[in-house]
């Protein structure tokens, strides 16, 4: 048992080393961090969302920005599409499952805001469909995808691909990820920076 425990904790690490030795997606990686701080710059926000363990991926980074990270401040605007039962439900009732982000995004999402797409295969119907809304809102889109990046990394503005093929290890990268944002995002604004 303790040898499967290590070989799991071995798996993430490895992916996380890949995710370390990749200056493309590095690169990508501060390019979404200083567009989001030139969004907050300008009283935009943040809409992410994703599916199962990727909405509470959602939920989890826009909790770190409108609450805290590291540190009090004043709350960062964030918002995930995952936590309104009322809209999931009845957006899904009434249009589809297909349609319970892009619709949310046509209501509450405005040019100048920042889209955050996850989905570990990149293909997820909803996001994509949210996406299509984001362009026609001059919204800038993310995908924090794994993989090949699915039709999301398509159509994405940025698009951060987990090199892995299991959805465990893209997920906890993707929250690492996610974290890094948080980190750059919350000391560029409130804190002494970075230095990105």
């Amino acid at each position: 048992m303790k040898k499967y425990i290590k070989d799991q904790i071995k798996k993430s690490y490895e992916t996380k080393q890949t995710i370390y030795e990749d200056d493309s997606l590095l690169d990508k990686i501060e390019d979404v961090a200083r567009k989001c701080v030139a969004l907050y710059k300008t009283d935009k926000k943040t809409i992410i969302a994703g599916n199962g363990g990727s909405a509470a991926d959602a939920q989890h980074i826009a909790a770190e920005l409108v609450g805290r990270y590291g540190f009090d401040r004043p709350s960062i605007p964030s918002l995930a599409l995952t936590t309104d039962t009322s809209n999931l439900t009845a957006i899904g009732n009434d249009y589809g499952y297909d349609y319970v982000f892009s619709r949310q995004l046509e209501g509450m999402g405005h040019e100048g805001d920042i889209f955050i797409g996850i989905s570990t295969s990149g293909n997820s119907v909803n996001i994509i469909k949210a996406f299509e809304s984001a362009k026609k809102k001059n919204i800038m889109t993310i995908a924090l995808t794994g993989r090949d990046g699915g039709v999301m990394a398509e159509m994405a503005d940025i698009a951060l691909v987990v090199p892995s093929h299991s959805t465990p290890r893209i997920q906890e990268s993707h929250i690492l990820i996610g974290h890094i944002l948080c980190d750059i995002i919350e000391k560029e604004i409130f804190g002494d920076g970075v230095s990105i």
